[in-house]
């Protein structure tokens, strides 16, 4: 936002300086950083009158030429004195001798602050002048710049979209922090606020360091015999890199001084790590060689998501994405839909356990799967992949996971966060699980409770949530644990500790679940035992290797079921959907509706029931679902009411307080959003009864949840109008093809993007 002026509308007793941030702003230092922030705030109407000063007159007459500065001085008294704001845009090696020039001359209410890349220096200077800090000094330091320099090189648009790190010390004035801030957010840059001492670790590693490379790589090819035919022949990749070896040499000298433990810290991680890349070359370690640059080139894509804490890094979640579905639509044809979610999740965590090379087909290549992709990566597994649905995974053993450098962020995936809290309490090492807003709102005590019974030492949030500390270390016992509510993940969670555990371990469910994680187990050779609700594990030794092809999910299937079933002339067929019997209550829920599926082409696929679904219209009668179907169709629910939405009748559903639980309340955001559409549908604890009636447009918030945003696009399919769908993003967490998908099989839907604000 724009905040050069206070005050856009003059009045009676203002003067011109009432519509400037400050009066006047001193730069000290007109190289390429300090002319282009003096250029930034003449032209952005921050400051009444911008003045510089710099050792060099020449500088500072060439200044005045181009525009960059109102006015050089002559008189550094006089400038000081008549100065609101200083900024010392100097090499960080003489911000102690420059602050002792100002001493005499400086006002108390004078705003104080930096542009260098070290921050510590900056401060210990300030003490060695002033025996403090004064509250008025605020160290910043822009993320910006180029290997040019002098301030003909200034250029006002240079912090535009750039980050710039602000580093208030204890004793800062908040209103002198804000005016940086401020200041600083004319220029077009985007503000952060850090601690000194973190702000020079993390400088030392993403600056500093990568500098340091380009003149000793640059500096050690140019005294080789062959110099000359080095750099004659040097591709892209050498130049892109060797750039920065052009910046000004004087103060990157001073960095390396100013900066002098965490640089030397950071060049003791990377002659580490380049070590072992040197070892793995000699010894002929493909795998080691493949797993360091796998891993490299995965945080490279990623570490834009992985900063601001979240997962996998893909755009959508960038993005505030908007369905728009025209009526009258027909399903026709073959439609494809992804590869099962759940068995996704599991399959790469067995590939991960296993000894030897497991390769899997079909995997989800969404953000929530992907985001147990990274936190394995993270924890040294060598993955490749996906490629169209392949990965080949490198397993370390059921015991060669490493502690992984930080935080693994989950993003949205509870899936994830489940199921490795479970894999995690049982290893030597501890781990802190993490989320996005989402997912930290959501109910994790009921896995860290069967967990501390089985001996693991886990805390999670006062809300119950994320994130989760899990400490290392613990010796785990089999347990006999009774679930108080059916939850597959939960159940899987405790099935992946019993591995670990000393002693068999039963789990007995209050309600048949998926079994996903039981039938993947029984065929990697686990001694498991299953007994109506109960699973007995015993604990087991080394894992093997394995190649998986999973099939389609019915998750993601039942959108396309529902809308040919309530949709006058559709008719699709789903190819190799998994129809596992723990997954089939959706499709009895429909049948009992009166919906014509048939199941074709039935097959076993790694133990998994598989089938081809073919779906045409019929009426539907409204029911009172079955409780014993309502555990198999949980996540089914949101496309449920909309069939619910177009049947004859009422339809009564009780049994769903757990979709209160979910990436959103599912139970409320449905039936806000049918009664927006129109349909009388009554909100109960745990469940609702929805009178079939027509569907009307709308508009509709999917409130973040990719399975409300994908059932009001099917309910879209019959409506009488316009349905619009706000905050649908998320739908790239199990079904990043969905829109695409729906627009070949005949839903006339379309998606509107925009970049969300930062």
């Amino acid at each position: 936002m724009s905040i050069a002026k206070e005050n856009p509308k003059k009045s009676p007793g203002h003067t011109a300086d009432d519509f400037f941030m400050v009066r006047n702003t001193l730069i000290i230092g007109l190289g390429m950083i300090g002319g282009s922030l003096a250029k930034a705030l003449k032209e952005n109407g921050f400051s009444r009158t911008v003045v510089g000063f710099d050792r060099s007159q020449q500088a500072v007459e060439l200044g005045v030429q181009m525009g960059v500065i109102d006015r050089g001085c002559q008189d550094i008294k006089s400038a000081v004195t008549e100065a609101d704001l200083i900024i010392l845009a100097v090499p960080v090696k003489a911000t102690a001798k420059v602050l002792a020039m100002l001493k005499p001359y400086l006002n108390a209410e004078t705003i104080v602050s930096d542009v260098g890349s070290t921050k510590g220096s900056v401060i210990a200077a300030a003490v060695e002048v002033f025996g403090t800090v004064p509250a008025n000094f605020i160290p910043a330091h822009p993320i910006a710049g180029s290997e040019k320099s002098g301030v003909q090189s200034a250029n006002s648009q240079l912090f535009v979209k750039h980050k710039v790190i602000i580093t208030p010390h204890s004793l800062a004035s908040q209103q002198a922090t804000q005016m940086i801030a401020r200041m600083w957010q004319s220029t077009g840059a985007e503000i952060l606020q850090m601690d000194v001492k973190k702000h020079d670790e993390v400088l030392a590693a993403t600056s500093h360091l990568p500098h340091l490379l380009a003149f000793s790589l640059v500096d050690s090819l140019a005294q080789e015999s062959e110099s000359l035919d080095i750099f004659r022949y040097a591709a892209g990749g050498f130049r892109d890199f060797t750039r920065i070896a052009a910046s000004d040499p004087t103060m990157w000298s001073d960095v390396c001084g100013a900066n002098k433990h965490a640089v030397l810290q950071q060049i003791e991680i990377f002659s580490k790590g380049l070590n072992r890349l040197k070892q793995a070359i000699e010894a002929d370690d493909e795998q080691s060689i493949k797993g360091i640059f796998i891993r490299a080139r995965a945080a490279r894509e990623h570490f834009g998501k992985m900063l601001t804490g979240t997962a996998y890094a893909a755009d959508s979640q960038q993005k505030n994405i908007s369905f728009f579905i025209e009526p009258n639509s027909v399903l026709k044809g073959q439609i494809k839909v992804p590869g099962d979610k759940s068995i996704s999740h599991r399959a790469i965590i067995f590939a991960a356990l296993g000894d030897g090379i497991s390769e899997i087909n079909g995997f989800l290549n969404s953000e929530d799967s992907m985001a147990t992709v990274q936190a394995l990566r993270d924890m040294g597994v060598v993955i490749e992949g996906p490629h169209r649905g392949q990965l080949k995974v490198y397993g370390v053993g059921k015991d060669g996971l490493c502690p992984p450098s930080g935080d693994l962020c989950l993003g949205n995936s509870g899936t994830s966060m489940r199921l490795l809290t479970g894999l995690l309490a049982a290893q030597k090492f501890s781990t802190v699980l993490s989320g996005d807003h989402s997912l930290s709102s959501r109910p994790m005590e009921r896995i860290a409770e069967p967990l501390r019974k089985m001996g693991a030492e886990i805390s999670t949030s006062e809300n119950g949530g994320a994130p989760i500390h899990i400490k290392g270390g613990q010796t785990l016992q089999g347990i006999d644990y009774v679930m108080p509510i059916a939850s597959a993940q939960v159940k899987s969670s405790i099935m992946l500790a019993a591995l670990y555990a000393q002693g068999s371990s039963s789990i007995t469910q209050p309600a048949n679940t998926r079994n996903h994680t039981e039938v993947l187990m029984r065929t990697l050779g686990i001694d498991i035992e299953v007994t109506d609700k109960t699973v007995t594990i015993q604990p087991c030794g080394q894992l093997p290797s394995f190649t998986l092809a999973i099939p389609g999910d019915l998750s993601s299937a039942a959108f396309f079921i529902v809308g040919a079933t309530i949709c006058i002339g559709s008719n699709v067929v789903l190819k190799g959907i998994g129809v596992n019997p723990t997954r089939m209550g959706v499709i009895h829920i429909l049948k009992l509706m009166g919906a014509q599926i048939v199941l074709q082409n039935h097959r076993e696929i790694n133990g998994e029931a598989v089938a081809d679904i073919q779906v045409e219209y019929s009426t539907l009668q409204g029911i009172k679902i079955p409780r014993q179907y309502v555990s198999t169709a949980i996540d089914e629910f949101p496309v449920i009411f909309v069939a619910a939405s177009c049947a004859l009748g009422i339809t009564k559903i009780n049994g769903l307080s757990e979709l209160r639980h979910k990436e959103s309340d599912r139970i409320k955001v449905m039936v806000e959003g049918l009664r927006a559409l129109g349909i009388n549908i009554k909100e109960q604890n745990d469940g609702v009864i929805i009178e079939g009636g027509q569907l009307q447009g709308g508009i509709v918030d999917s409130k973040g949840d990719h399975r409300t945003a994908m059932a009001f696009a099917i309910a879209g399919l019959i409506a009488r109008g316009p349905i619009e769908i706000s905050n649908c993003s998320p739908v790239a967490t199990s079904f990043p093809e969905f829109v695409e998908n729906s627009a070949k099989a005949g839903l006339r839907i379309r998606k509107e993007e925009a970049n969300v604000s930062s």
